[in-house]
């Protein structure tokens, strides 16, 4: 075994690798958890990275030395050693040298069907393949356009298709199922937009509780994209692709153009993958009549592949490339870079001999376990397909990490011309250093097997790095290359927790922001800076961005100081961060910059456009339509509070409160049959009364409630209203003027916040509201009933108890027009 036996309590590992991160605790927490060698027991046999990275760097000196001039474990290991420069990810960091886990490699798949396989049969065997991967780790795509439109006639007792939402449903109730007990559960679902069933696709999701075990895309081609820009008409068919088909219809391209970004914009769903654009881009649809014919993509989008077809992913480290960080005198390292890119080439085509092994020792599991034949049947044949796949074009996913860190690093903001043209230039070289790299390594180790320059020769890709690199092109024409296809851009949410760096292309976050720690109320040494709604005690601190603390130091600038907000945000204004994070970055431009960089990457980018709650459809529209003219293969748009699970605070009550409404929806449909049945043997005027207490009325306030700011002019005085939401609408209301003695102290740019119920210890009652300001610190204006005048706060409870029992806003406004009040 290629790591030393001994074993260690959590403990052990956790101070160790707290030691090793720097005193990062949530880096060291997330590695021990994720990625050190454990077995069924809980044994941890990995004390630190170190012993993870000697592992990888062993297994893969194996592989290398059946190859001509192979490196060396110690080699290996300076490259990946403090995930500096090259970082394996996931399941192959999880994965190499684990004789404890019979698992794959790779880190995604696609599966599915030859022909149109849209029998109850295929549907079934697809559903089995998904689970089968998934209890390796594995995360799995597959398109749904083969499937019969609802309505369609079908040779069963059915008579008529059911569609496809129902089998949405279906696999996305396997993965939440699969996903449980340590075991993992990533889907992607897409469908063609020319499926007649694509508007019930994208629809799907937005019913709450609905399909909640998968990502769901919609394939768009550009006859329908230039149907939505012309105002024209479209047509859809099935089967999609067919001459003749069985069905088709026209259909108003704008306005389910407009239904994809109102549900986007709506619940971050459904992404978009252009797909003619995909296609025609793609190197392994040259061979799609051999078996590479790219049907869907992984869960995360960055690699569109062939049905069995399988990725393992890599990322390379751009910070550390940066020599002289945060001065006048930087430069990007782009010799040292080249030689590591080749190097990580070379290692991710090692990494796929690694993966033969392991799915033989799958194979050889499956060969071993008790079951019949029978039911071994499809899980074997699944491993064998993939593994013919994997080893007939010998995919790699060599991407990058830190991007946001570099352009800092190098003086450069992120978003501007400036930082995008440099970006694209580093893109520009790992491209052409990877294939390269894949070049020598045919001429060492032989071509993938189907290398075919004659059906290659002329893809938009190839095409492009033979006038960047024209050498590049004539070896590659001469001697093939070892693996079909090599780069992507993927999410690396917990590799950057490793490198302690910006995630993948993304900009950082924000460089100054504020963690919270669990204190007891009771220790009176404990600095209590906030209490959630719970009562529970916390302590704020300040936390800085890792290499926001390198610029710190490279400018004279203590990190461990205290300081205040003031003086924080004068440090960011000196940085190279300033307007430079995720908030800042002009998504116009962010857009732009993923068409560039996407010129350089084979297969696709990951990237979240993410967006403040009040931005307009349109906006996402016009995102969407950049992205398809600047050569995206995909787009995928979060707008902040879109939808739960995704970005939310750590201290968030959030499930309780899901969980607490689940069970009120329920008991209230409960109550609406049980009031309906009642009603129907009732007169009229009890009906009447019944709708009345069937609205749904929460009679107990929750202890928080969203609220919205509202500012407006009464005659000539200044007013402002607080509106608490419950289920986004209107349930009580304060409001006063804004300029009185006491004094609202609010800034003109909050618009949004809470309003919370606390009671003090003798049981007095009080409303606070709290915002989040622009640094992220919470701050609390307490006691909403003592800001404003007495009379004033008679009209809040007025009108609240009118809203609280769902009165309609244009009587609620009748109703206070026609008090005769003396102000």
């Amino acid at each position: 075994m290629a790591y030393d036996k001994q074993t260690y309590t959590f403990d052990e590992a956790f101070n160790a690798s707290v030691d090793y991160f720097g005193g990062d605790e949530l880096a060291a927490k997330v590695w021990v958890n994720k990625y050190a060698v454990k077995d069924s027991f809980g044994n941890i046999f990995e004390k630190t990275p170190d012993d993870m990275h000697w592992r990888i760097a062993n297994e893969v000196a194996r592989v290398e030395k059946k190859y001509a001039n192979p490196m060396t474990a110690k080699e290996l290991f300076e490259l990946l050693k403090g995930f500096k420069y090259i970082v394996p990810q996931g399941s192959p960091m999880t994965g190499i040298g684990n004789d404890y886990q019979i698992a794959s490699l790779s880190n995604c798949f696609v599966i599915g069907n030859d022909g149109s396989a849209d029998s109850y049969g295929a549907i079934m065997k697809t559903d089995e393949e998904q689970v089968q991967l998934m209890k390796r780790r594995g995360g799995v795509g597959h398109d749904l356009s083969h499937i019969r439109p609802k309505g369609s006639p079908v040779m069963n007792s059915a008579l008529t298709s059911t569609g496809l939402v129902p089998f949405m449903e279906r696999f996305s109730n396997s993965t939440r199922e699969v996903a449980q007990d340590g075991r993992r559960g990533a889907l992607m679902l897409s469908v063609s937009i020319k499926h007649p069933d694509s508007e019930s696709f994208i629809d799907a999701k937005m019913e709450s509780g609905k399909v909640t075990g998968a990502n769901v895309s919609v394939k768009i081609d550009d006859d329908f994209m230039r149907a939505v820009m012309n105002g024209e008409k479209y047509v859809q068919k099935y089967p999609i692709d067919a001459d003749e088909p069985l069905y088709s219809h026209e259909i108003d391209a704008s306005r389910l153009w407009k239904k994809i970004v109102h549900n986007a914009w709506k619940s971050a769903e459904p992404g978009v993958l252009f797909w003619d654009t995909i296609i025609r881009e793609s190197i392994p649809d040259c061979y799609a009549d051999l078996g590479f014919r790219t049907v869907s993509t992984n869960p995360c989008g960055e690699i569109p592949l062939c049905p069995y077809d399988s990725c393992r992913l890599l990322a390379i480290n751009l910070y550390s490339y940066v020599v002289n960080p945060f001065t006048k005198d930087a430069y990007f390292d782009f010799d040292l870079f080249k030689k590591h890119v080749a190097a990580a080439q070379r290692v991710m085509d090692d990494i796929i001999d690694l993966e033969i092994e392991k799915i033989n020792l799958i194979l050889a599991k499956i060969e071993s376990d008790p079951e019949d034949e029978e039911i071994k049947f499809t899980e074997r044949r699944l491993w064998e397909e993939i593994m013919h796949m994997s080893t007939l074009g010998r995919r790699t996913g060599v991407g990058i990490t830190a991007e946001g860190d570099m352009l800092a690093a190098m003086g450069l903001r992120y978003g501007t011309d400036e930082a995008t043209d440099f970006a694209e230039k580093v893109q520009r070289t790992l491209a052409i250093e990877a294939y390269r790299s894949s070049v020598n390594m045919a001429k060492e180790r032989g071509a993938f097997e189907i290398f075919d320059w004659k059906r290659e020769k002329d893809n938009p890709f190839i095409l492009r790095l033979k006038e960047a690199d024209p050498q590049l092109y004539e070896e590659m024409k001469k001697h093939g290359r070892r693996n079909i296809a090599c780069l992507t851009i993927a999410p690396t949410g917990t590799v950057s927790l490793m490198t302690q760096t910006t995630s993948g292309l993304e900009p950082v976050f924000m460089p100054v922001y504020k963690r919270r720690r669990k204190v007891n109320r009771d220790d009176e040494n404990a600095n209590i800076t906030f209490v959630d709604e719970n009562g529970d005690a916390f302590e704020e601190f300040i936390v800085f961005h890792h290499k926001f603390v390198d610029w710190m130091i490279v400018n004279g600038i203590n990190p461990a100081k205290r300081f205040t907000p003031e003086e924080i945000d004068e440090l960011v204004a000196r940085s190279p961060y300033y307007k430079a994070t995720a908030q800042d970055v002009n998504w116009l431009n962010k857009v732009k910059m993923q068409g560039r960089m996407q010129k350089w990457v084979d297969h696709s980018i990951s990237v979240t456009i993410n967006l403040p709650s009040d931005v307009s459809e349109d906006l996402v529209n016009k995102l969407y339509i950049e992205a398809w003219k600047s050569g995206c293969k995909g787009c995928t748009v979060y707008r902040d509070g879109s939808r739960d699970g995704v970005l939310v605070d750590v201290n968030s009550d959030d499930d309780a409160k899901a969980d607490k409404k689940e069970k009120s929806d329920d008991s209230s449909k409960a109550d609406k049959k049980e009031k309906s049945d009642d009603s129907s043997k009732a007169d009229k005027k009890e009906k009447k009364e019944i709708d009345c207490h069937s609205r749904g009325v929460v009679e107990t306030r929750p202890k928080v409630l969203q609220a919205d700011v509202v500012r407006f002019q009464n005659n000539k005085e200044k007013w402002v209203a607080f509106v608490g939401l419950l289920d986004g609408r209107p349930y009580e209301i304060f409001t006063g003027l804004q300029d009185d003695e006491e004094g609202i102290v609010l800034p003109k740019t909050v618009e949004k916040g809470w309003i919370i119920k606390n009671t003090d210890e003798n049981g007095v009652k009080r409303y606070d509201f709290q915002f989040t300001n622009k640094r992220g610190y919470k701050v609390t204006i307490e006691g909403l009933s003592e800001k404003f005048d007495k009379e004033y706060w008679n009209y809040a409870k007025l009108i609240s108890g009118v809203l609280r029992y769902k009165m309609p806003i244009d009587l609620c406004i009748k109703l206070i027009g026609s008090l005769d009040l003396d102000s």
